[in-house]
């Protein structure tokens, strides 16, 4: 498959230049696709256009453009350890750009600038039309549910029937003491049957919990996947 090499040799500034301006321009392709796809973070957008050369400096550190060997390895290994400045987990669709824009910053460190621009397109044209299509897409979307109730009050089962009658899923995803302890706050992960049911659910939930504190609100869509 040597049509996917296009430079192979010593390190030259020209070569260097090259790369370089090579994975900037992939970067700014993913960058435009993520950000026509609802992602409008300026800090998002400057990351995946800088971060391709800057695995690619690391890859050349190392060991310079010559792919297969050793050095490069860690090269490589070192680049995606990289991933862990996010202090925040991201969406599946922030992790698959940033892993993308690393996986071409590799390929121009190795050399490989016709398959890091043939990869950028493919994969970009690939993510774009997916992420369009209403395949996979739920009518439904999830809510965080937060009920607080007395701490006398036993919260096993005591809102299980009011679920079953107005959610599609329902699950307790944490517990915890407030105002001294002298109360719990219940999280939920929820998906409702009828959005247009909303009030009679959290008045149905007020009924129980003695019309102590509801919040319904739209859960992210990195806590969604996990319905």
């Amino acid at each position: 498959m040597k049509f996917i090499s296009s430079i192979a040799g010593p390190l030259t500034v020209e070569v260097f230049l090259l790369c370089m301006v090579t994975a900037l321009g992939c970067g700014l392709v993913v960058a435009f696709a993520n950000y026509f796809l609802g992602t409008r973070s300026k800090n998002m957008f400057v990351t995946l256009c800088v971060l391709p050369m800057i695995v690619f400096l690391v890859v050349v550190l190392v060991n310079g453009i010559v792919a297969g060997s050793i050095g490069t390895g860690i090269a490589i290994a070192g680049a995606f350890a990289l991933v862990r400045f996010r202090s925040v987990p991201g969406t599946a669709k922030e992790i698959t750009v940033v892993f993308l824009v690393m996986a071409v910053g590799i390929a121009c460190g190795m050399g490989y600038l016709v398959l890091a621009i043939i990869s950028t397109v493919v994969i970009t044209i690939a993510l774009v039309g997916l992420s369009l299509t209403p395949f996979g897409r739920d009518s439904q979307s999830a809510n965080d549910l937060k009920i607080t109730i007395p701490e006398n009050l036993d919260y096993t089962e005591i809102f299980d029937d009011i679920f079953k009658e107005y959610t599609k899923h329902y699950r307790l995803e944490k517990i915890k003491t407030v105002n001294l302890g002298s109360m719990f706050e219940l999280k939920y992960r929820i998906v409702l049957k009828d959005k247009k049911k909303e009030k009679e659910f959290v008045d149905a939930i007020r009924v129980r919990n003695g019309n102590l504190t509801v919040i319904l609100s739209r859960a992210a869509l990195r806590d969604e996947l996990s319905l």
